[in-house]
C-alpha cells in the first residue's frame, strides 16, 4: 500500500521516544516564536503531524505549544491554518485550552478553525453553546474586521443544522429567520469596491455610488439578488448571496430544532436574549426597515408583512426573492457564464418555491402562474432541461391543489428528455434521482410513468455502470400485468439498444470507419430504409406498440460487429441483475396467464439473443433458475404449457446450443408432469412426453455430435434418464421401454469409449446412474416414492405432528433426562 520510504517514516514516527518528542516540542516552540516562519518551521509542523497521526492513541501537547497552534489558526497564511488545524485535531487539549471563540474574537474565524470547532463539540450542549456564540457574532452592524467571519459562520450553522438540528433552539431559529430576511431582501443596491464614474480628477472624494446592474447591462430597478452584477460587492450583498445558497436547506430543516428549554443551555440563551434586546432584533419594528436600509420602490413590502411571525415573514421574503430571480432569468446575459448562473439560480428558485408552498398551501395559487409561464418559456429549449425537473417536481407536489393539467409536463419529462438527452450524464443522474425520490407519487398520479420504460432504459443502455443502481430501485415499479412481457423483451434487447444509440449519434456525424479503415456495416444498416423499422422500434419512446421484433435474428446479424463495443459489453453485464429483479417482482404481481406467457418468452428468447457468448450464458442461467421457481410455485403451468415445453425439449439441437435451459426444462417435465401436481395430467400426456424425451436421448447417445458442436454434457444425459424413470414410475406400461434402454446403454459402453462421451469418468457416472434407476424401476411402487416423494416427506415436520411417535419419544427422553 505504501512505498518503502513511506513505511520507514511511519515506523520512525511510531517508535519515537518520549524524551526525543519533548526535545522536538521545545525546538518547535522556539521556531514558532519567530516573527517570520521559515521553511524549517513548515517542515517541522509536517513532521509533528506525521508523528501525531501515525499512532492509534491521542497525545497531549504542552500548554504553551497548544496556545501557539491556536493562535496559528488565524494566521494569514492558509498553509499554517491547515497544519495547525490538523495538529489540533490529532491532540487532546488540556483542560481549559479548547479552541473557544467568543464575541470578541469571532472575527478571526475561518474555514479551518470552524471545522476544528465542530470536531471539538462532542455533545448537544456544546453545539448549542457554539450556536449561541456564533449567533451573537451576527448581531449589530458588522465592522470591516468581522464581516469576513460571517461567510464562515453561516456554513457552520448549516452544518450543525444538518447533523444535529436539535442543537438549535427556537430562539436561534427566530434570530436566523430574521437575519435571513435582512440579508435577502434589504441588501444595498449600490456597487461596492469603490466604483468610479471615471474622469481625470477621479479620486476617493469624487467617487459616487453606482447602482447595481442586471445581467444584460441595464441598471437594476429592484432589490439586490444573486443575479445582480457590479464592479464590486458590499458585505451585505455577499451575505445576500450566502443566504440564498443556504435558504432551501434552512427551510427544509428548521422544523427539527429543539423545542425544549434544557438546563445546560439556559445560561447561553439568557446571555443571547440580553444581547438581542440591545439590538432590538425581536421587536416588531425591524432594524432592517427603519435604520438606513434601501427599499426598492418597485417591490416595496407592505407594512402588514412586518407583523408576521419570523418564519412566515421569511417565507414571504423567500417567495419575493425567487419571483425576482425568475424575472431576471428572462434577461439575455452578456456573458455565457452568466447564462449558466441563470440556469443554476432558476433550479434553486423553483426548489425554494416548492418548499415554501409545502409549508403554506395558500402560496400555491400565487406561485403557479409564474411556474406555468416559466415552463411555457423553457419547454421548447432543452438546454434548460435541468431546470425543467424542479418544475416537474413542483407540478407533482401542487398540481392537484391548483387543479392544473400536467400532461405536457410529463410528456416532456418522460418523452423528449430521455429520448434526446440520454447521453447527458448530469441529466440522467438528476432525472433518475427525481424518479427515485417520488416513486410512490408517480405510480399513483402519473400513468405515463410505467409506459415510459423504453425511454427511461436508454439511460441504462447508454451508461450502465453509472445508472444500474438507480434501475435496481426503479425496475420493480415498472413491472405490471400490462407491461411485464414487453419489459422482459426490452431488457433482453438492452445490448441492441445500446448499440443503436451509438449508431444514432454516429449517423449524425461524418461517415465512421473502424480502426482498419473498413466501413461499419451496422451504421449502413441503420441509415438504410430497409431496416428503419427495426431500429425505430428499439428507439420507441413509449410501451404498447408491440412486445418484440418479428425479425430479431436479422437485427442481431446487423449488430454482430457491436458485440465487442465497450458500451455494449457494459450494458450486457447489467442485464442478468435486472432480470433477477424482474422475475422476483413478476411472481408477486402476475396471474397464471401472465406467468404462462413469461415461460413462453423464456423458451423463445433463449435462442434469440445478441451473439455475445458470455451474455448468452448468463441469460440462460437466469432463465433456468426462474423457470424452476415459476414451476415450483405454480406446478399447473407445466400442464398448461406442456405443448410448448415438449416442443422445446424435443428439439435435439437445443441439447447442444441451450444446454442450461434445456436441462431444466427436462427436469421440470419429469418433476411436475404428475397427477399429484395437476389432476389434468393424463396417461396420454405422460406417454407423449416420455416418447419425446426418449427419442432425444436415443439420438444423442447413438451418434456423434453434429459438426462444430461438443459432446452433450453428462448432466443433460442423466437428467433425461431421470425424467424418463420418473414418468415410467407413474405409468407402469413404460417401465419395460426405459429398462430396455438402460440395458442397451450398459451393453454399448462395455466396449470402451463412445462417440457421444469422450471422458471416461463421465461415462462411468452415466452408466452408474442408469443402473440405479433400472434397479429402482424393478419395484415400481418404491421407484415412485423415491423418484417423486410427496411433499410431507421432502419437508418433514415430525416434531410438530402429534400423529407420529417422534413427539412422544422426545417427551419421554425429556422426562428421563430432567430431574423431578
Amino acid at each position: 500500500m505504501y512505498s518503502h520510504g513511506s513505511e520507514s517514516l511511519i515506523k520512525q514516527a511510531r517508535e519515537i521516544q518520549e524524551s526525543e518528542l519533548q526535545k522536538f516540542y521545545n525546538r518547535l516552540g522556539k521556531l514558532l516564536q519567530g516573527k517570520e516562519l521559515s521553511h524549517e518551521t513548515i517542515d517541522s509542523l509536517q513532521r509533528l503531524l506525521l508523528i501525531l497521526s501515525a499512532t492509534k492513541y491521542t497525545r497531549v501537547l504542552p500548554p504553551e505549544l497548544q496556545k501557539r497552534f491556536i493562535s496559528l489558526l488565524s494566521s494569514p497564511a492558509e498553509q499554517l491554518q491547515v497544519l495547525s488545524s490538523a495538529v489540533l485535531r490529532e491532540t487532546l487539549p488540556p483542560s481549559g485550552q479548547e479552541v473557544n471563540y467568543n464575541q470578541e474574537n469571532i472575527s478571526q474565524l475561518n474555514t479551518h478553525a470552524a471545522s476544528l470547532l465542530l470536531s471539538q463539540a462532542g455533545s448537544r450542549p456544546d453545539l448549542t453553546s457554539l450556536c449561541a456564540q456564533l449567533l451573537r457574532g451576527l448581531e449589530g452592524r458588522q465592522s470591516e474586521g468581522s464581516a469576513h467571519s460571517l461567510t464562515h459562520t453561516l456554513p457552520i450553522i448549516n452544518t450543525i443544522l444538518m447533523h444535529s438540528p436539535e442543537s438549535l433552539t427556537e430562539d436561534h431559529v427566530t434570530l436566523l429567520s430574521k437575519k435571513f430576511v435582512d440579508w435577502l431582501r434589504y441588501a444595498s443596491i449600490t456597487q461596492g469596491g469603490g466604483a468610479s464614474s471615471g474622469g481625470f480628477f477621479t479620486g476617493p472624494r469624487s467617487r459616487q455610488p453606482v447602482p447595481i446592474a442586471e445581467l444584460d447591462g441595464t441598471v437594476s430597478g429592484d432589490f439586490f439578488t444573486v443575479l445582480c452584477v457590479g464592479q464590486g460587492f458590499t458585505d451585505d450583498q455577499w451575505m445576500n448571496v450566502y443566504s440564498f445558497s443556504l435558504l432551501r436547506h434552512w427551510l427544509l430543516t428548521y422544523h427539527s430544532v429543539s423545542n425544549g428549554n434544557s438546563t445546560s443551555d439556559t445560561a447561553h440563551r439568557l446571555q443571547l436574549s440580553l444581547s438581542l434586546s440591545h439590538s432590538h432584533s425581536f421587536s416588531n419594528d425591524d432594524r432592517s426597515e427603519v435604520d438606513g436600509s434601501v427599499v426598492s420602490m418597485v417591490s416595496a413590502t407592505s407594512s402588514s408583512s412586518r407583523l408576521l411571525p419570523p418564519k412566515e415573514r421569511l417565507r414571504e421574503k423567500a417567495f419575493q426573492y425567487c419571483q425576482r430571480l425568475i424575472e431576471q432569468s428572462d434577461r439575455k446575459a452578456n456573458k455565457r457564464i452568466d447564462t449558466d448562473l441563470q440556469k443554476a439560480c432558476l433550479v434553486e428558485a423553483v426548489c425554494i418555491l416548492d418548499c415554501v408552498c409545502e409549508e403554506d398551501a395558500s402560496l400555491v395559487f400565487r406561485t403557479f402562474p409564474c411556474i406555468k409561464a416559466l415552463f411555457g418559456r423553457l419547454s421548447s429549449d432543452l438546454s434548460y432541461a435541468r431546470v425543467l425537473l424542479p418544475i416537474a417536481q413542483f407540478y407533482l407536489h401542487h398540481g392537484e391543489t391548483a387543479a392544473v393539467d400536467c400532461e405536457s409536463v410529463w410528456s416532456l419529462v418522460f418523452g423528449r428528455l430521455p429520448a434526446e438527452l440520454f447521453n447527458d450524464h448530469f441529466l440522467a443522474h438528476e432525472l433518475l434521482r427525481f424518479l427515485r425520490l417520488n416513486l410512490e407519487s408517480l405510480q399513483l398520479r402519473v400513468p405515463q410513468y410505467t409506459r415510459s420504460f423504453p425511454n427511461l432504459l436508454k439511460f441504462l443502455a447508454w451508461d450502465s455502470p453509472a445508472t444500474v443502481d438507480d434501475f435496481v430501485d426503479l425496475l420493480p415499479s415498472l413491472v405490471t400485468t400490462g407491461t411485464a412481457v414487453e419489459l422482459l423483451h426490452t431488457l433482453l434487447d438492452l445490448p441492441c439498444l445500446s448499440a443503436t444509440l451509438v449508431l444514432q449519434l454516429r449517423s449524425a456525424c461524418l461517415p465512421i470507419s473502424d480502426t482498419a479503415g473498413r466501413p461499419l456495416l451496422s451504421l449502413d444498416a441503420f441509415r438504410s430504409t430497409s431496416y428503419r423499422g427495426l431500429f425505430l422500434f428499439l428507439l420507441r419512446g413509449e410501451a404498447g406498440s408491440g412486445d418484440t421484433i418479428d425479425r430479431l435474428s436479422t437485427l442481431h446479424e446487423l449488430l454482430a460487429e457491436a458485440a465487442d463495443w465497450p458500451r455494449v459489453i457494459h450494458c450486457a453485464q447489467t442485464v442478468p441483475v435486472l432480470l433477477h429483479i424482474f422475475f422476483n417482482t413478476a411472481t408477486k404481481v402476475a396471474d397464471d396467464k401472465l406467468l404462462a406467457h413469461l415461460i413462453l418468452v423464456i423458451l423463445e428468447r433463449s435462442g434469440l439473443l445478441l451473439n455475445m457468448p458470455k451474455y448468452i450464458q448468463e441469460i440462460h442461467r437466469v432463465f433456468s433458475s426462474h423457470l424452476l421457481r415459476l414451476c415450483k410455485l405454480h406446478p399447473s403451468l407445466v400442464v398448461d404449457q406442456s405443448h410448448e415445453l415438449l416442443e422445446f425439449s424435443g428439439a435435439t439441437a437445443n441439447v447442444y446450443s441451450k444446454e442450461e435451459v434445456y436441462t431444466h426444462v427436462v427436469w421440470v417435465l419429469g418433476e411436475y408432469l404428475s397427477v399429484s401436481c395437476d389432476s389434468r395430467c393424463s396417461v396420454r400426456l405422460i406417454t407423449s412426453c416420455f416418447e419425446t424425451l426418449e427419442a432425444v436421448l436415443f439420438e444423442i447417445t447413438s451418434s456423434a455430435p453434429p459438426p462444430g458442436a461438443v459432446c452433450p454434457a453428462p448432466r443433460v444425459i442423466t437428467t433425461l434418464m431421470s425424467a424418463l424413470a420418473k414418468l415410467a414410475s407413474r405409468s407402469h406400461d413404460l417401465i419395460p421401454r426405459v429398462s430396455l434402454f438402460f440395458s442397451k446403454l450398459k451393453t454399448a459402453t462395455r466396449g470402451g469409449s463412445v462417440p457421444w462421451c469422450t471422458n471416461e469418468e463421465d461415462l462411468v457416472a452415466i452408466v452408474t446412474r442408469g443402473e440405479e434407476l433400472w434397479s429402482l424401476l424393478k419395484a415400481p411402487g418404491v421407484a415412485q416414492s423415491v423418484l417423486t416423494p410427496p411433499s410431507h416427506i421432502t419437508t418433514p415436520q415430525w416434531h410438530r405432528d402429534t400423529n407420529v411417535a417422534m413427539p412422544l419419544q422426545l417427551r419421554a427422553l425429556t422426562s428421563l433426562t430432567h430431574s423431578q
